[in-house]
């Protein structure tokens, strides 16, 4: 049958997840309550559904307590126990961790593995957990019951069937069917690692492979299906009861299938680790650039057009720096300008970077100018000569032989790769232990000639404490081009001022109200009885943090605050501005102000009232975090592009203040107006907000974050808004150079991301 006799509607981008700060390795879907998704940046987030736009979701929780990359998780649906349910998650730190996801706290750690745990499923009320160690081990009431070596090679995944029985994939290219610690069959196929299993009901077990193929097999043992198309590791697969099939590869691509034929492929900017339907049929991937996406195939829930637009010009930048022209990587090749520089000798060639091409030039000595050859094109030799796998040419293919009876495994390696990025993608992508980098380093260079690359015995690896490549520090050897990687820039999502205490200012707010009350002619501006219990019951809500995706604001509620700000004298409102401040930090409450915000600026007058001379430092403070907190909700975004000029000039007086968290607030402030311009394409905005973050970043005396806030604003800036140029007017390469040369670690690498750009074309 041909896809086109298929019936199937097209997926598109329905809303992407931002948090994790890098590689999301896992999804797991729990039920209609939300989605968990694992990182190598050690964290687990749960995310809800946004209540004032179904399309999206937001981070409600963060579960800390890893101390390396978290892969596989598992869904414990509500019960006594867990009245809100509970994620299990297993690390590359050997740890599975239990946690209740109504606290947010781990509330079991189960210490037994030997290496990185692969995989975890629930089994009735037990754990089952897989690791590279060879092992499957069961726990119950976070105590071990059983384990048993279920492969001689480490295991990468494990499944629940729904007849009970538990099945095992591992690098020995082989599934295992298990009943209780028995194997009842051994799947053999796959002529690589298995990586990721799944279930598809009422037909079998699928498989995803190294070896860029997926099966679906019966459970006596027979092959149902092959599915071939990605051209790398396929990581992960899953089912959904309409019969389609989803899976995540290295080749950046998620890939939908339909009765065994790949019906459509979702391109994404880096390796798709996993891929898995949402209840629904959407479909949930987890991508090494740090993002969780969602895709749709009902119309109303796709994204605006603004971010699908944004989408595809991610991409094709992600493909424009991925593409090589004669053997060096396009986006390492100088641009123009390198012609102004004359040749040393007649002949000498240049390769400059014009477009999308590459096109070389030649000095002509007597004339004294470059002659163009023409455009550069990778001919068919230098394809002959290269080798091949997984469908990807590589400069190299070296077969590696680990030992301890391991099968040999293949390393790829392109001349213009840095030696210790390969070895690190590899050491994960094989999970093997990153204490084998400096061997697999060295046996690169060895064979690959590359002698003269000298390792800096002064960088140290934060997984091993070995000696490491730092990205965005330079290439040690001539042959080798780094693309330039930034350390802090472009920021992405936004700043908050999440801590408050609730109970003072609950305190200060009764406190003023006996005041007015004890004075005559201001005793009508006070509370009454039933309005002082309101103010308690928003208080309760913003308390209970846990239920933000649920709870609710009554519309009184908001007016109630509002009409204390208006009418309370100016040095008695700074508790409601922190009220006000913690509220559209609630997506319901955001939603509900907003109303007010439209009808009547009531936001801009508070603004005004708690800025004008002589300010209070509390009605500052209170009022700048709290236009700080409508960055957090996107229905505020053109309310606070509309007002950026009004806004930036009501606060820039903190920046002459003593106060420290005024001067911290200001930054954060002009950051997250930074990251929302850049967004917005806005550049009378950017231009702005570039000149406000240097006059913070020149004054090296400042509190450190503050600074280093406006630095990553300037970066972040110049990187993808549209006012490097103004920047360099600016001489921003002076204060780039003073950062680099600060004591601060984290001032000095900002520096040096700032510098490499300004030394960019």
């Amino acid at each position: 049958m041909s896809s086109m006799e298929i019936d199937f509607k097209q997926y598109q981008l329905r809303c992407q997840l931002r948090g994790h700060e890098d590689d999301v390795r896992g999804i797991c879907v729990c039920g209609s309550e939300g989605i968990a998704t694992s990182s190598r940046d050690r964290t687990v987030r749960f995310w809800s559904l946004d209540s004032s736009d179904k399309r999206k979701y937001v981070s409600s929780k963060m579960l800390l307590g890893h101390s390396s990359f978290v892969g596989p998780l598992a869904w414990i649906a509500p019960d006594e126990e867990f009245p809100e349910g509970g994620i299990v998650s297993g690390g590359m730190d050997t740890m599975v961790f239990v946690w209740d996801l109504r606290t947010g706290e781990k509330v079991q750690s189960l210490k037994g593995h030997q290496l990185q745990v692969t995989g975890v499923v629930l089994d009735g009320g037990d754990i089952i957990s897989s690791s590279v160690d060879c092992t499957l081990r069961r726990w119950r009431k976070g105590q071990p019951v059983e384990s048993w070596e279920a492969h001689k090679s480490a295991i990468q995944a494990v499944i629940k069937l729904p007849s009970g029985e538990l099945v095992s994939g591992s690098t020995d290219t082989t599934l295992k069917l298990w009943r209780g610690k028995t194997c009842l069959h051994t799947f053999s196929g796959h002529t690589d690692t298995v990586r990721g299993l799944g279930v598809m009901h009422g037909l079998g077990i699928l498989s995803a492979s190294h070896d860029g193929s997926i099966m679906l097999w019966a459970q006596s043992g027979e092959v149902l299906m092959v599915m071939v198309g990605h051209t790398s590791i396929v990581y992960s697969v899953d089912a959904h009861g309409s019969g389609l099939i989803v899976s995540g590869s290295e080749d950046s691509f998620a890939k939908i299938w339909k009765d065994g034929v790949c019906v459509q492929s979702l391109e994404h900017p880096g390796c798709v680790w996993d891929a898995k339907f949402l209840e629904n049929g959407d479909i949930v991937t987890a991508c090494s650039d740090g993002v969780v996406r969602i895709w749709t195939v009902d119309q109303e829930n796709i994204a605006d057009p603004v971010e699908l637009e944004a989408y595809a010009s991610e991409l094709s930048e992600y493909k424009l720096s991925r593409k090589s022209v004669g053997g060096l990587k396009l986006v390492d090749l100088p641009g123009l300008e390198a012609l102004q520089i004359p040749g040393t000798s007649d002949g000498q060639t240049k390769i400059v970077r014009e477009g999308d091409n590459g096109v070389a030039y030649s000095w002509n000595m007597r004339e004294q100018k470059w002659d163009k050859i023409g455009e550069v094109v990778d001919g068919p030799d230098d394809s002959m000569k290269r080798s091949v796998l997984d469908g990807v040419q590589y400069d190299y293919v070296f077969d590696v032989d680990i030992g301890d009876g391991e099968p040999i495994r293949k390393l790829p390696y392109n001349r213009s790769d840095n030696p210790y990025d390969t070895a690190d993608k590899w050491l994960l992508k094989e999970n093997l232990p990153l204490s084998y980098r400096q061997q697999i380093v060295e046996f690169i260079l060895q064979n690959t000639g590359q002698k003269d690359f000298n390792i800096d015995p002064t960088f140290r690896d934060p997984y091993t404490g070995s000696s490491a490549y730092v990205p965005g520090q330079p290439s040690y050897a001539s042959g080798i081009a780094a693309k330039p990687t930034f350390k802090h820039i472009p920021k992405r999502g936004m700043l908050v001022f999440d801590a408050a205490q609730f109970d003072g200012i609950l305190k200060k707010i009764s406190e003023f109200n006996n005041t007015l009350l004890a004075d005559s002619e201001k005793k009508d501006l006070s509370l009454t009885e039933p309005e002082i219990s309101r103010l308690g019951a928003i208080v309760k809500i913003l308390k209970d943090t846990s239920h933000y995706h649920t709870s609710r604001f009554a519309d009184v509620d908001i007016a109630l605050l509002l009409k204390l700000l208006k009418s309370w004298p100016v040095a008695m409102i700074f508790p409601v501005i922190d009220m006000l401040r913690m509220t559209v930090l609630h997506p319901d409450g955001a939603i509900v102000l907003l109303r007010h915000v439209e009808v009547n600026d009531v936001v801009m007058e508070m603004i005004m009232k708690a800025t004008t001379d002589p300010a209070l430092p509390a009605n500052l403070l209170t009022s700048i975090r709290a236009v700080t907190n409508f960055f957090k909700n996107s229905s505020y975004y053109s309310w606070l592009q509309k007002h950026r000029s009004d806004i930036l000039d009501a606060f820039s007086s903190c920046l002459a203040s003593p106060n420290k968290n005024l001067q911290l607030a200001y930054s954060t402030l002009i950051l997250n107006y930074a990251v929302l311009l850049i967004e917005k394409q806005d550049e009378e905005g950017q231009s702005h907000v570039l000149s406000a973050a240097l006059e913070i970043a020149e004054q090296e005396t400042l509190e450190i974050d503050s600074r280093f806030r406006a630095l990553v604003a300037i970066g972040s800036l110049m990187l993808e808004g549209l006012v490097k140029k103004l920047a360099m007017d600016f001489d921003v390469g002076n204060i780039a150079k003073a950062a680099k040369a600060s004591k601060e670690a984290k001032i000095a690498e900002i520096g040096a991301d700032i510098e490499l750009l300004t030394k960019q074309s």
